[in-house]
């Protein structure tokens, strides 16, 4: 792996799971020293982040770890309504319905997955669902563009603290888009890619208000 590669994967890594906080500074001397790269690679792997919005470079030569705002998540889930829901639309339409039958009996059964496995083992069922919406799509302009809203979306979870209640109010609106899927109901699978969505939004913005907010702690 090159050099510039490396320290693209574990700065992007590090960020994703708030082990580098919104609003740091990027110093290329620290950074470079630490991930044991010359400031060239390092200055590609940052310019790399910033074109993903994840590094914030227009405060001046410093870079910073871009900040996560209510703002920001809202314009978030404005974006990922109108792609999620259209994919939605589209796989009813040419999905194998096999795979989506199968992964709604797992989404059903993702209480026993939380009790045994925990979350993580949830959201690696999530990504299965995700792949599986691509491969329905067969579209790679459109997979694009879902990537890019994932990737934030991925990290504006770790807001939000995981409570095992949403986490199954989650699986169920995850099973519910799956059957409608299966069943080549265009309209349901849309119509549920929308509920699910206004729950995840509600969660995180209910978070970031603060602890005396209703509901404060889920998932999307």
């Amino acid at each position: 792996m090159r050099a510039s590669d490396q320290a693209y994967a574990q700065l992007r890594e590090e960020i994703l799971h708030w082990q580098l906080l919104p609003g740091t500074q990027l110093s290329e001397i620290e950074l470079a020293d630490r991930l044991g790269v010359s400031r060239t690679p390092l200055r590609a792997a940052l310019a790399r982040l910033a074109l993903e919005g994840l590094v914030d470079t227009s405060r001046g030569r410093t870079g910073v770890v871009s900040e996560v705002s209510a703002t920001s998540i809202t314009d978030l889930f404005e974006v990922r309504e109108a792609l999620e829901t259209q994919a939605a639309r589209l796989a009813a339409r040419r999905c194998d319905p096999a795979v989506f039958d199968d992964l709604a009996a797992r989404f059903a059964a993702a209480p026993d997955l939380l009790r045994e496995a925990g979350a993580d083992a949830y959201y690696a069922l999530v990504a299965e669902f995700d792949a599986a919406l691509d491969a329905a799509l067969g579209n790679p302009v459109y997979r694009g563009a879902l990537d890019g809203v994932r990737l934030h979306l991925a990290r504006a979870r770790r807001i939000a603290t995981a409570n095992p209640e949403r986490l199954v109010r989650s699986a169920e609106e995850h099973r519910l888009i799956c059957a409608a899927i299966r069943d080549g109901d265009a309209a349901l699978a849309a119509s549920a890619t929308t509920v699910h969505l206004k729950a995840s939004l509600t969660t995180i913005l209910d978070t970031l208000a603060g602890p005396d907010s209703a509901d404060q702690k889920g998932t999307a």
